[in-house]
């Protein structure tokens, strides 16, 4: 329903997982900066403006669009005790009607990498999606030599499901991606027809 005022903010042990604000700009410019030389190999490139407050601007607006529409969940993840920024999660592409099925995808910062804080993200985005928003399937995809997500995905109750051609431009080239899919109910290769 358009127009309709959502909120969400998902609550972990030791996270806050919540849409962007105006006055994150600083903390996340000053991550994503200090972070630049961690991110890049899995990322699309980016934009000169990237770091700029205008595109940020608008970044807050697309959030705040999109929770409302209802076709994506971009959160920020905020540690509980100090609302220090971590890094981002977004379920995005979310598709009703036969499908009922979203994408995941999702960023830290690289001095919190490895401490657990996204699979404790992504088990609350796979909760929410289920639960909240009663998506069926949420799929992710990331490039075959990132095994640190690619063993992410997999804790998270992701499974291999291909790999796609092709599929994202990352830093500057055409590349090819594994897909996982998580599902409600994992009912892979069960029928009860016949």
């Amino acid at each position: 329903m358009l127009g309709v005022k959502r909120k969400v903010r998902l609550e972990t042990e030791r996270l806050t997982l919540r849409p962007p604000t105006h006055a994150d700009f600083r903390p996340w410019a000053t991550l994503r900066a200090e972070s630049r030389d961690f991110l890049t190999p899995w990322e699309p490139t980016w934009a000169p403006e990237h770091l700029t407050r205008k595109s940020f601007t608008n970044r807050v607006y697309w959030a705040q669009r999109s929770i409302s529409s209802g076709t994506a969940v971009p959160l920020f993840i905020t540690r509980r005790e100090d609302q220090m920024l971590l890094g981002a999660i977004t379920l995005d592409h979310i598709r009703r009607g036969p499908a009922q099925a979203g994408t995941t995808g999702y960023w830290i910062g690289e001095r919190f990498a490895r401490q657990g804080y996204m699979r404790e993200a992504i088990e609350a985005m796979v909760h929410y999606a289920f639960v909240s928003l009663d998506l069926s399937r949420i799929e992710a995809g990331c490039l075959p030599e990132n095994t640190p997500s690619r063993a992410l995905l997999e804790q998270c109750g992701y499974k291999y499901e291909g790999v796609a051609q092709s599929y994202l431009q990352i830093n500057g080239r055409w590349r090819n991606h594994v897909l996982y899919a998580n599902l409600r109910f994992d009912r892979r290769g069960k029928t009860d027809a016949g």
